[in-house]
């Protein structure tokens, strides 16, 4: 039974017609098992096979959940400010949160039993729809086959409770107008990975922001700078951005397999680039390009192959020329890579044996795309950029921000990959629920 566990559900005017016409009380108080999600009710535990799975949350259970507890809400596009009790008073916890595509929120809040602790943040939460508000000419992003019923693009906002023995007491969700956004831009480096083993540094930086800053992340396995405008996303972007918002483009991956006439880094992708500068700046957003991360690839001599070619200088000289700031990450990913070596930078990437996952039949060996470890220490190479270039952004960073080099990262550098448990010291990430067996696209 699920008893004393709290949703708060608050709106700005008390009316449900701010929460898209579901019927949500102001304050809803249950003492009756929650139940599961449906679309008539609009909220409710999702993703799992029991409403008793709640009664874990706030500490009722004797037995701990071995896998994450979902609560969804029915909510119009836009930025919420989430607000949660975590902890419990009848044992100890340690809660981690995660919204929509496992974007991490809070990282393993511990608290002593009979301890309550309440933190918060702002969540971005969209669908497809384009100026949802003209009825004659609703626009969509096209997006891709696989993104498809994905968390990132539903009409829902997802929570995801997580860790050893994740304990809330309440959740309150109310709109957010305030929060200075930041729009990430991007390809299967920067994208909400919605499955297990893949990440990106996308869903991990919100981590290291404070609840006045909220981050949108539009990125997307397999997206040229050209493609992420010609899906309209940027006009999805364009349609929710206030002033002083942020948008981050890094592209780069992918743009160097695009051939043909006009192709190339010094014409269609710098001519992309611009456009990403002139629309933004025309709605007073600010722009912050981030050159691409690398790919494993060694020489003999210890150092990285050059595999993006002209890119990074091309986008180094549109910002140059259009006075964009912009984080060198093709630089500290070569530092960060080189530090830990050919095989112990293997320890960032999906390298695993076959097996390491109960679900896994075959071994992974993908040299682009980031593990949960590795997106966790490239945000933090995100960060540092924005401290380097002064960033007022850099005024919404965490209390507990430690700063990071990539000549000194938290796994120090060995001449092979390390068990996946003994890499989990060093970042216990929760598996969620999904999984996938193929590598994203644009490897």
């Amino acid at each position: 039974m699920l008893r004393h566990f709290i949703i708060s559900l608050c709106v700005a005017t008390s009316s449900v017609a701010a929460f898209g016409g579901v019927n949500l009380p102001a304050t809803f108080t249950t003492d009756r098992p929650m139940g599961l999600y449906n679309e008539d009710q609009g909220y409710g535990l999702d993703f799992t096979n029991s409403p008793v799975m709640g009664s874990i949350l706030n500490g009722q259970a004797k037995t701990l959940p071995n896998e994450p507890i979902y609560y969804s809400v029915n909510v119009p596009d836009g930025n919420y400010r989430i607000t949660l009790v975590l902890g419990s008073k009848k044992r100890a916890a340690e809660t981690w949160v995660r919204a929509e595509s496992r974007r991490l929120m809070v990282e393993g809040c511990k608290t002593k039993r009979g301890e309550l602790r309440t933190v918060s943040f702002v969540v971005n939460k969209r669908n497809t729809i384009i100026n949802a508000g003209n009825a004659t000419a609703p626009q969509k992003v096209k997006i891709k086959p696989g993104e498809v019923g994905s968390l990132t693009w539903d009409d829902k906002l997802t929570l995801e409770f997580c860790g050893k023995a994740p304990a809330v007491q309440s959740i309150t969700i109310e709109p957010d107008t305030t929060a200075v956004t930041l729009f990430l831009c991007g390809n299967s480096t920067v994208v909400d990975q919605g499955r297990e083993p893949w990440a990106s540094w996308g869903q991990m930086f919100p981590r290291w922001f404070n609840d006045k800053v909220c981050v949108a992340n539009y990125g997307e396995s397999g997206l040229t700078a050209t493609s992420f405008l010609a899906q309209l996303r940027l006009d999805k972007i364009l349609s929710e951005l206030k002033k002083g918002d942020y948008v981050f483009c890094e592209f780069g991956h992918n743009d160097e397999k695009e051939k043909g006439p006009g192709r190339g880094a010094w014409y269609h992708y710098s001519v992309a680039l611009k456009t990403f500068v002139d629309r933004v700046r025309e709605r007073g957003g600010n722009v912050i390009f981030c050159t691409p991360t690398q790919r494993r690839s060694f020489k003999k001599d210890g150092t990285l192959n050059n595999t993006h070619g002209d890119f990074p200088a091309a986008m180094k000289a549109v910002a140059e020329r259009e006075n964009v700031p912009y984080i060198d990450l093709n630089a500290s990913t070569k530092t960060l890579f080189e530090t830990m070596g050919e095989n112990g930078c293997r320890n960032l990437l999906v390298h695993y044996p076959a097996g390491t996952f109960p679900w896994q039949e075959k071994a992974f060996a993908d040299n682009t795309h980031f593990n949960p470890f590795g997106a966790y220490e490239i945000s933090k190479l995100i960060v540092m950029g924005l401290k380097e270039l002064q960033s007022p952004l850099t005024q919404y960073i965490v209390s507990d921000w430690k700063d990071f080099s990539p000549a000194n990262p938290d796994i120090k550098p060995t001449s092979d990959i390390l068990p996946a448990p003994e890499v989990q010291q060093f970042f216990p990430w929760p598996e969620s629920i999904f999984n996938d067996n193929r590598k994203p696209d644009g490897n």
